[in-house]
């Protein structure tokens, strides 16, 4: 493949650290990376020296001649007085950009709900940065790095930008760097992972999934100290290995490798007994939305709503920009009456809400966060364990130098930490988090997710981030037109609902994608995953059982043991049938 870009040991240093030392790596034509790692790690400058935007204290960054990058970076630089249109597609003639297939494609996915004429000054935060998005991905670009672009799309623009790079090029051209937390979006379009931690760049086979795989192995055979970073993502790995099984099938590597390293892992929640305690600190009473409807003015945002929530349920919603979540939200949290119908909330319902805008943190701005925490109860009790509050924050990736800060002066992921902690051990017994993962990396998710596996009450889950819905809800609703529909099969049935409803009023573009799966052979080839799955399963317990009779076995009767050897042989063969079966219909899904 040819060479389109790379770094020759670079380094970067501020007055208070170095960020980089000796670092090399390189881009070829057709590589897809992901970007992964702590916040304030570095993953940011790194796009940034790769782009000719920061020039690094040594080294050098090299660019194949005639190579063009494209960047989207965190910052905003749009002219405000330009109109959306101009912005897009410049001084290009209407004939000329619409009859490019791509040119509308990107507009159709983007920005076709924003006012071609608007200016841009006149547009929200994420509807600048769409149009941001949309303006690189007209471009023609042999590169394209982009910081965190999943920011401000919901999960259908998601959805959309990860198809987009992923057919933008032949599967051997142009070069794809991206910074993102969003872990479903690595695991579409990344085919390598560079995880940045303590001054390297080290990188991964593989999108997500792989990464956690080979991060987990690699933190087994080298004994690191880290043990709690490793107990959790082998935690991480379980879900994807049991929860999600399609993921795992873009690494290459054998299904027994990863069901090895988490057989020792317990399941993520033990559902049964976090019902039992729910119901006991709850009663059975939380709160009921009963044929609610809201209106503002003339227009109607939900309408006969009928939603009973349980105690211990743990429920993710979706639905797009606007459609009514945040609505919703508000009656549950009691900030918002309905125009009709009644909202009835049991006596023992605590309530707590993880907001976008810090609303817990701004009264104690001044104040340093140990002082904080000494105002706080003394332990909090985690999977049976007891921590204080600076233990938990620690797990949480708080480090303890930051203790000493004012609260006012975190970062927004230190924010949310603390944020979520305050919450925890405030002890609610029905939690709302809206669009949690703003501003948090990969490692703090997870923690974030470890933590409410434990959790004894009732969840409920506002999020673009599809990867954190599934992991941490059971179940998930979609406000549509107005109403609550339920969604068993998740974000992919809530999509493939949004398709149809945007093909019957005629606002999907002729250019979609024609190569799209049917949906038809998408539901039956996920049913024969589902069996594949249950088989191995079986299989698995018999070859355990056999192993057990074996050991139990006369080690003096041979053909005894020679029989028994024949048919464990006999099982493994099946097993590995079925473990090549399930790959190609997981490649299948993909």
């Amino acid at each position: 493949m040819a060479h389109l870009l790379g770094a020759e040991a670079l380094h970067l240093e501020y007055p208070t650290r170095v960020v980089f030392d000796s670092v090399s790596l390189g881009v070829d034509e057709g590589d897809r990376i992901g970007i992964v790692g702590r916040n304030g790690d570095g993953k940011s400058s790194l796009l940034g020296m790769l782009a000719g935007r920061i020039e690094p204290d040594g080294g050098r960054v090299t660019r194949r001649g005639g190579v063009q990058m494209g960047v989207l970076d965190q910052s905003d630089t749009l002219d405000p007085a330009l109109t959306v249109g101009h912005t897009i597609v410049g001084d290009r003639p209407e004939h000329e950009w619409a009859g490019d297939a791509r040119v509308r494609d990107v507009i159709d996915g983007l920005v076709s709900d924003l006012p071609w004429d608007a200016t841009v000054g006149t547009l929200s935060g994420g509807q600048r940065r769409r149009v941001a998005l949309a303006t690189l991905l007209v471009g023609e670009w042999d590169v394209i790095a982009l910081d965190e672009p999943t920011n401000h799309l919901d999960v259908e623009g998601i959805s959309w930008l990860a198809a987009h790079l992923k057919r933008r090029w032949a599967a051997s051209a142009g070069g794809l760097l991206v910074v993102t937390h969003d872990r479903w979006f690595l695991d579409e379009v990344a085919t390598m992972t560079w995880e940045v931690h303590d001054r390297v760049v080290e990188p991964f086979e593989g999108g997500y999934a792989a990464y956690v795989l080979q991060r987990v192995e690699r933190d087994r055979q080298a004994a690191v100290i880290e043990g709690k970073r490793q107990n959790l993502m082998r935690k991480e790995l379980a879900w994807l290995r049991r929860g999600a099984p399609a993921r795992t099938s873009k690494p290459k590597f054998r299904i027994d490798a990863a069901n090895q390293l988490i057989s020792d892992v317990p399941p993520l929640r033990d559902r049964t007994e976090l019902s039992r305690l729910a119901t006991a600190r709850l009663g059975k009473d939380v709160v009921d939305l009963l044929d609610v409807s809201v209106s503002f003015g003339d227009r109607e945002v939900l309408r006969d709503v009928e939603w009973r929530i349980a105690p211990g349920e743990r429920t993710g919603i979706l639905g797009a920009n606007g459609a009514g979540k945040s609505t919703l939200l508000a009656l549950v949290a009691g900030t918002l009456e309905p125009t009709s119908g009644r909202v009835k909330r049991g006596k023992t319902v605590r309530l707590s809400m993880l907001d976008q805008q810090f609303t817990e943190l701004q009264e104690i701005a001044g104040d340093r966060v140990r002082e904080v925490l000494a105002r706080t109860r003394t332990s909090y009790v985690v999977d049976g364990k007891e921590m204080t509050p600076a233990q938990l924050l620690e797990r949480l990736g708080f480090a303890r130098e930051h203790l000493s800060a004012r609260v006012g002066e975190l970062s927004g992921g230190q924010k949310r930490r603390l944020q979520l902690l305050l919450i925890l051990l405030s002890e609610p017994n029905v939690l709302i988090l809206d669009e949690p993962t703003n501003d948090v990396d990969t490692d703090m998710l997870a923690a974030m997710e470890d933590l409410l596996d434990s959790w004894p009450g009732t969840l409920i889950v506002v999020s673009h981030d599809r990867y954190l819905l599934e992991r941490v809800t059971d179940q998930q609703y979609a406000v549509m037109d107005g109403r609550m529909r339920h969604v068993p099969g998740g974000v992919d049935e809530y999509l493939e609902l949004r398709r149809r409803e945007q093909d019957a009023s005629g606002a999907v573009a002729d250019t979609a994608p024609k190569d799209q799966p049917r949906s038809a052979e998408l539901r039956a080839t996920r049913k024969e995953i589902a069996a594949a799955e249950r088989r191995m399963e079986k299989l698995a317990a018999q070859v355990e059982r056999l192993h057990a009779r074996m050991a139990a076995h006369d080690p003096n009767d041979y053909g005894g043991l020679s029989a028994l050897g024949e048919e464990l042989r006999a099982l493994e063969a099946q097993v590995a049938e079925e473990e090549e079966r399930w790959l190609e219909l997981s490649e299948l899904v993909e």
